[in-house]
């Protein structure tokens, strides 16, 4: 990398290119100075890499900015092409709706400011344009204000510059910026507070009906902006070097910045409905949505005492480094433990990068990702990050009750994956009393939970070392994961006659015997004799313990006999009793059910359909509160069959560009044959039309090869497109079957709808039965001889052995919860059949609770709940 490279992209730190010094004075003079010479030879790349380290290390905004400044002194029109080239980036990133670079572009331009490089009525004129547009959007007769989600990104973006330039427009033109706070308070005024209803990670947040003087984000940050303009745009954590220069910049020449326009809205849905509406509000949060969702774990004792906008601004730090650096995860990790801050702030780092683990619907990057950025800030902080860490599991783990589904299944991932890297080390004694809870208490299914997860990531004998100081938890390991063959030598309970028929069928896949001649002999041995249920056992049971030496011996046995399987079960039914019999061979071993019945839908030998109807038999639903085991099947399902969908749109979107191509080069082709036809040529010394007939037999075979490689990619184009109506309608059946599934089980055990309408009511039907119960035993509980309470009674200054949930409310509590995360996670592709949903499923006489988890999840207003 060129030396003026490396001093743009290591300015502010403490790197070899900037020797001893950590001065950011120093910094900005010795990367002026160096690039000042550039100027003479590279100014478009200069340029180029000046805007790019400015989008994508904008804690370093204000550097870059200064930098900027400094070279406007010596060379204006390299600054004004500058200037340029940001107001055409910024345009486009208005017109594509690209949030990161909107909000970044917005911030370099403040900072161009307050070094003299912008004029501050160009920002001002900025702001205003956003504004009108945000006003525009949600008025209620001009405007669209199912689009308000983009209204308010606009204004959070305006308000997210102030801590950056506050303190220079109010000293430059105080009236200007006056009219844009008034133009904010009053556009705050006509805007509808925006609930966070099915996107909170705590359920109970779901049900509280916001207080008047509760504040969603937008109003949050405009109290915290009141606070820091009243405090004269004092801020610890912005850096301003432009100060130190402020003498020399004061000569620059400021530039106007050139007018940009917002999109035009979206028009309304032709036919005004909840249904239209609500689509368009779904589709307009998609693009826009909100950057941060705050958990609040920690209590206010342990968290750093920050001023409201500090806290604002490093989490604006923080989730800039995890964006912009996601492919690098050592120097995320390394920026995130260095922000240009004076204070500490692990606390507040270990909870935003929490936040987006259990962002709602997704986080904006695979779980993964945020695991390894925890490990490397564990190891760069080893004396401070590790207990932080340690301290948000406590915290989380003692509300885990009340955490949402889906953010319990990541919390479950995520840290049976995190020990998995710190040698299973975790003070499992603290939580041992989980023991005393009941079977289907959230604490005690999500230790279970993480053990099992743990043994997937080692061996068996491992994990139950690793709880040694709590050996009471051996109980919730799971099975050790051997097979349960039922035709192996010692088993005999299955009869010889079926025993024997597994020899035979291994010792024909031994001999490599064809699918069709296993099929044959099927046929003609076995189906007579032992009829379906007998055939299935023995030919599924044997090919799984034939594969079930490895992932890859499996796909090698599905690979080369599937179609034996797909010769047995032809129908749904037959599917079922499949699936069945994968789960009665991997009982021990629930990562390896999910995984064969993954491989098989893969290879089209079971249908989703057939999945759903098991994950949904009697046997499974009375685990749906206990174990993740059905669940993770259910999910794998509905992914796979929605990835298929994503696919072929892809590879939709991948053809329309390659007819584009081929149109073109098929009309260049003709055009080129068309001119050598007409061309006049001397032949014999006779005019002739036409070129040499070599180079026209050329392009004429040119022009036909174009011609059928455009005909060629439209039939492609044809047939993916048949392909995805194919796979939506498949998608529209599994959802509405996944549904009804949910209707069915849920009807009958949910309590009357007379009766109990919120969640907070379903949790306190078994509590209010055991109050007298629990006062009673308490009065009678006898301490020991020391006067200190029984085990049973306090850890932790818990009342840890209590869970006042009975376990038909808690079955009840944990499939609605699923429910809702089916439903959110998939809400883009159900929006499009809600209609038929509400038709079929969400009639008028469903359960409250059951309306209220489905439209939670679609983020759809429930009425009179």
């Amino acid at each position: 990398m060129s030396s003026w490279k490396s001093l743009l992209l290591r300015i502010g730190e403490k790197s070899p290119d900037y020797g001893t010094s950590s001065d950011p004075k120093e910094h900005i003079e010795t990367c002026f100075g160096v690039l000042r010479r550039e100027l003479e030879h590279s100014p478009n790349e200069v340029s180029q890499f000046l805007l790019q380290c400015a989008e994508q290390l904008p804690h370093k905004t204000s550097l870059y900015g200064t930098v900027i400044g400094l070279l406007n002194l010596e060379n204006e029109e390299f600054v004004r092409k500058v200037v340029e080239n940001t107001q055409s980036n910024f345009q486009d990133a208005l017109d594509s709706g690209n949030c990161n670079r909107i909000r970044l572009l917005m911030r370099f331009l403040t900072v161009m400011m307050c070094s003299k490089v912008i004029h501050p009525s160009s920002l001002v004129v900025v702001f205003e344009t956003l504004l009108s547009s945000a006003a525009t959007t949600v008025d209620e007769e001009k405007g669209n204000p199912s689009w308000q989600s983009r209204a308010d990104f606009y204004v959070t973006c305006i308000l997210s510059c102030l801590p950056w330039g506050g303190a220079e427009l109010t000293e430059q033109v105080p009236e200007e910026i006056e009219r844009v706070m008034v133009g904010v308070e009053a556009y705050l005024s006509i805007r509808k507070r925006v609930s966070d209803t099915g996107l909170s990670a705590f359920e109970d947040d779901d049900e509280n009906v916001r207080e008047p003087n509760d504040k969603d984000f937008l109003e949050d940050l405009w109290g915290r902006i009141q606070v820091l303009s009243s405090n004269g745009w004092k801020l610890d954590s912005v850096p301003r070097p432009h100060l130190s220069f402020e003498a020399q910049l004061v000569a620059g020449k400021s530039h106007e910045f050139g007018p940009i326009s917002c999109p035009d809205q979206p028009d309304l849905p032709s036919t005004i409905s909840s249904i239209t509406c609500g689509k368009q509000k779904h589709d307009a949060e998609l693009i826009y949505p909100q950057r941060i969702r705050r958990l609040n774990i920690f209590p206010a004792s342990k968290t750093e005492d920050l001023q409201p906008m500090d806290r604002f601004i490093v989490e604006e730090y923080l989730l800039d480094v995890l964006f912009f650096l996601n492919g690098c995860r050592k120097e995320c990790a390394s920026y995130m433990a260095g922000l240009p801050v004076p204070f500490r702030y692990e606390y507040l780092m270990a909870e935003t990068i929490f936040s987006q683990l259990l962002m709602l619907p997704q986080p904006p990057f695979r779980p993964t990702y945020y695991t390894l950025v925890i490990i490397d800030l564990c190891k760069a902080l080893p004396g401070a990050f590790p207990a932080v860490v340690a301290g948000a599991v406590r915290a989380l783990f003692e509300k885990i009750a009340d955490l949402d589904m889906e953010c319990r299944t990541r919390l479950i991932l995520w840290f049976s994956h995190h020990l998995s890297n710190f040698q299973f080390i975790w003070p499992w004694e603290e939580w041992a009393y989980v023991l005393d809870l009941p079977k289907w208490a959230p604490q005690r299914v999500f230790v279970q939970e993480v053990l099992e997860r743990e043994v997937r990531l080692s061996y068996w004998d491992k994990v139950k070392q690793s709880i040694e100081n709590a050996p009471g938890l051996a109980e919730l390991l799971p099975p050790k994961g051997a097979p349960n063959f039922k035709f192996s030598v010692e088993e005999t309970s299955e009869g010889n006659g079926q025993h024997a028929l597994s020899v035979d069928l291994r010792t024909m896949v031994k001999g490599r015997a064809s699918a069709r001649e296993m099929i044959v002999w099927i046929e003609e041995s076995v189906f007579p004799v032992h009829g379906m249920e007998g055939t299935l056992n023995v030919v599924v049971q044997t090919l799984l313990d034939i594969g079930s030496k490895s992932f890859t011996h499996l796909i090698t046995v599905l690979e080369r006999y599937g179609q034996v399987i797909a010769k047995l079960c032809g129908d749904q039914d037959k599917q079922v009793m499949l699936i069945t019999e994968i789960d009665s061979y991997w009982r021990n071993n629930s990562q390896m059910s999910a995984v064969a019945i993954d491989r098989m839908m893969g290879y089209r030998l079971l249908s989703n359909l057939a999945i759903v109807r098991w994950v949904f038999s009697p046997a499974n639903i009375e685990q749906f509160h206990l174990s993740d085991r059905p669940w993770e099947i259910l999910r794998n399902t509905v992914s796979k069959t929605y990835n298929r969908v994503c696919d072929l749109r892809k590879e939709i979107l991948s053809l329309k560009k390659s007819i584009v191509s081929a149109e073109e080069a098929a009309a260049t082709a003709k055009a080129e044959l068309v001119a050598a036809e007409s061309k006049l040529s001397l032949m014999d010394g006779e005019p002739v039309l036409g070129e040499n007939p070599v180079r026209l037999k050329r392009l004429k075979s040119y022009a036909e090869k174009a011609k059928e490689e455009e005909l060629s990619v439209r039939e492609s184009l044809e047939a993916k497109e048949a392909l995805l109506a194919r796979a939506l309608d498949e998608f529209e059946a599994l959802f509405l079957s996944l549904y009804k599934n949910f209707l069915n089980v849920l009807t009958e055990r949910l309590p009357s709808a007379s009766t109990c309408v919120t969640l907070q009511g379903l949790k306190s039907i078994h509590a209010d039965s055991m109050a007298v119960d629990v006062e009673e035993s308490s009065a009678m509980e006898v301490d020991d001889e020391n006067g200190r309470p029984k085990k049973s009674q306090l850890n932790g200054g818990r009342m840890s052995s209590v869970y006042n949930v009975g376990e038909k409310e808690q079955w009840c509590l944990s499939t609605l919860g699923y429910l809702k995360a089916f439903s959110r996670q998939y809400a883009s592709e159900i929006w499009p059949h809600m209609e038929k949903l509400d038709a079929e499923v969400l009639t008028e006489d469903v359960h409250p609770l059951i309306r209220k988890a489905v439209y939670c999840g679609l983020r759809r207003p429930v009425d009179g709940l």
